[in-house]
């Protein structure tokens, strides 16, 4: 509770009391109301005197009676000595004279007594005739002529000095419990109202704090807030300086294995506290059964009383480990001597982790099943995959050790072991349906039943499709049809394949995509190395970029269909090598072949009929023989002219692309050295500014 919170509870209790008050003077004044028209009415019926003559001398009565002038002053000065000499708004000790149940009278000495409300005295239920109290004189005389006294306000004045001496010299006062507030309560000390924590009320867990309210009770100031005038008060202190004497003569007479009696005092998620008779001590919930025990409260109750034997304790923290089942024979000496390994038992689940289940075969005996120990199948998974807490379970004993008090169990070795008569369940060649269990980047580990796994290698995917990861193929817990290559029963292993299950396409793109075929293709992908063709029959071919080139120049791009030519072909090597330039260049050659051959043709014909008219040749046909000769060689000269006007063109674009090449290289150098100096020249700038 905050000092705030304190304030606003003291202030609101102050308030309620101010309240009684007032109704408890209401109440007084009502009573003298009718007191007073009692006496009028009494004062009515009484006989009516003859009134004493003004002309009297008393005086003189006095002086020729007993009593002289001289001694009458002498009598008042031995009275005076009697009284007390008080003066108003002063604290003095007076006297408890009489009291009734609403007020009190109290002698201070005076000529008059005073009367307090006893409301004032709610803290002290055994106030009697005869106590010592103090009170503040508010007024000597009322109109009503009575001395008016007030407790409070004396307690009030002296509440401070007190409280703080009860502090610094560690006093025990006494105090009286008003209400309840939030975390503790309200108690009136010297007048003031003091905050008592919940936790400072007793050693004991308090349940019903409403029992303490209206109770006087004795308390030890522990501590004081003089900037906001609280005060902070303990009965616990009290006790636990009796206890703490009490803890030591018990303590001292403790020894190891002592069996005890003690009451349950608290309870907690992790032990039990039991109360010793002065001392406490925890018996953790290990200790409480040789069983499994989720909590506590399975065990024992509160204020329950118990038996317990000391296991340890330490004498400068004062403390006690005590244990309830040592007091009982441990399970495992009451186990059957006949059990042994390879024997099968029943049990329920008292325990769940991921790396396996505890099983309770009788009460404190437990044996662990080991997640490896649940299933054939080489994945690990976690044993909550398999069983829950509370099931029955049939398991074989795998280990035994009565000394260490420890056992492991196995469920699988209940059921055959698949792997037993492999080879005639999963022979080689034979087809079977996989679920897909992990990827790795060489290939897809699949299970066909549990405990049987086999890897299907990434070359044993596809015939056609060029596979980076087993990713691009299939899916986690997707089914798949399967052969069995190869059986490693050792290592426990099977060697699967997918594309077996088909015949090799191979064989026939032999005879489809012979060297020189022309094929439509759609380009699927580019990259620096070449381009990846998709081909008929969902095989693929490559093309290196020099072959990608069009006859107008530009280069081909992703999703464009374009003829092309098989250059090479690997079966072994499931390869086709591919060429969209080598089509119209091919063409080409084979025009200016034809071209030349043509005209190979026509020289032959014009020699031959030369030849067949030699012998009948005239000095006309001489002529004519020159004049077709000249034009040979014409042509002749033509086409040298040509080739080498060709060979020209190419050798300028050569030097003309060279050039261009250099000057590019010429402007990047000089844009680098450019940069390199504006750099240096912004470094000096820098410099200088510095």
């Amino acid at each position: 509770m905050t000092e705030q919170e304190m304030n606003n509870a003291v202030e609101q209790n102050e308030n309620v009391e101010q309240q009684e008050n007032v109704q408890v003077e209401e109440a007084a004044k009502e009573e003298k109301k009718a007191e007073k028209k009692a006496e009028k009415k009494e004062s009515k019926q009484v006989v009516n005197f003859a009134t004493p003559s003004e002309d009297f001398d008393w005086d003189n009565i006095a002086n020729d009676g007993d009593f002289k002038k001289k001694g009458k002053e002498e009598f008042e000065k031995l009275y005076d000595q009697t009284l007390s000499t008080i003066t108003e708004n002063e604290v003095i000790d007076g006297t408890v004279v009489s009291l009734n149940k609403r007020e009190v009278v109290i002698n201070i000495g005076y000529k008059s007594e005073g009367v307090v409300s006893l409301n004032e005295f709610r803290y002290n239920p055994d106030l009697k005739v005869g106590d010592k109290v103090e009170v503040y004189v508010e007024s000597q005389e009322n109109k009503d002529g009575q001395l008016v006294l007030s407790h409070k306000k004396a307690r009030a004045l002296r509440s401070w000095d007190r409280v703080n001496e009860a502090l610094e010299k560690d006093e025990i006062i006494q105090g009286y419990i008003k209400c309840r507030t939030k975390g503790g309560m309200i108690v009136d000390v010297f007048g003031i109202e003091a905050f008592l924590p919940g936790s400072q009320i007793d050693v004991k867990p308090i349940r019903d704090y409403d029992v303490f309210v209206g109770k006087t009770m004795e308390f030890k100031v522990v501590k004081i807030n003089h900037e906001f005038r609280n005060v902070v008060v303990s009965h616990k202190a009290l006790i636990e300086e009796e206890l703490e004497q009490q803890k030591k003569d018990i303590i001292a007479k403790l020894e190891k294995g002592q069996v005890l009696e003690g009451t349950v005092k608290n309870i907690t998620s992790y032990g039990v506290f039991i109360d010793l008779g002065g001392v406490d001590g925890l018996i953790h919930i290990t200790d409480l059964s040789w069983g499994r025990v989720n909590h506590p409260e399975e065990i024992v109750q509160l204020d329950q009383k118990l038996n317990v034997v000391i296991l340890d304790f330490d004498d400068d923290k004062k403390r006690i480990a005590l244990g309830l089942k040592q007091l009982t024979p441990h399970p495992w000496d009451s186990l059957d001597k006949e059990l042994k390994v390879g024997d099968t038992v029943k049990g329920k689940v008292v325990v769940l982790a991921d790396y396996g289940a505890f099983v309770e075969i009788q009460p404190g005996v437990e044996g662990l099943i080991h997640v490896s120990e649940m299933s054939w199948s080489q994945h690990l998974r976690s044993a909550q995959e398999f069983l829950q807490v509370g099931d029955e379970v049939e398991a074989q004993i795998l280990t035994l050790d009565r000394d260490e008090r420890k056992m492991s169990l196995g469920i699988k070795q209940l059921r055959q072991d698949p792997w037993s008569n492999i080879d005639e369940k999963y022979a080689v060649g034979s087809k079977h349906t996989a679920v897909v269990r992990n990827f790795t980047n060489f290939g897809v580990f699949v299970e066909i039943e549990e405990g049987v796994d086999g890897l299907i290698h990434i070359s044993d995917l596809s015939w056609t499709k060029k596979i980076k990861h087993p990713a691009e193929f299939t899916s986690i817990d997707e089914k798949i049809e399967v052969v069995v290559l190869e059986i490693d029963k050792e290592n426990r292993r099977l060697s699967l394949g997918h594309k077996q299950l088909e015949e090799n396409p191979w064989d026939v793109f032999e005879t489809v995509f012979t060297v020189g075929s022309v094929h439509e293709g759609t380009i699927i992908e580019i990259f620096d190395k070449g381009a990846v063709i998709a081909l008929p029959y969902g095989v693929e071919g490559f093309v290196t970029p020099k072959h990608l080139v069009k006859e107008d120049g530009s280069n081909a791009k992703v999703d464009e269909k374009l003829e092309f030519k098989v250059i090479e072909f690997s079966k072994s090597a499931k390869k086709i090598i591919l060429s969209h330039s080598r089509i119209f260049e091919d063409e080409k050659k084979e025009e200016a072949a034809a071209d030349k051959k043509q005209k190979t043709t026509a020289n032959k014909k014009a020699v031959k009929k030369l030849k067949a008219n030699l012998e009948v040749t005239t000095l006309g046909d001489i002529t004519e023989l020159a004049t077709l000769k000249s034009e040979m060689e014409e042509e002749q000269k033509k086409e040298l002219a040509e080739k080498k006007a060709e060979m020209d063109a190419k050798e300028e674009a050569k030097k003309a692309k060279a050039e261009k090449k250099a000057k590019t290289e010429k402007k990047a150098k000089a844009a680098d050295t450019e940069e390199a100096e504006d750099v240096q020249e912004e470094k000096s700038d820098e410099s200088a500014a510095e």
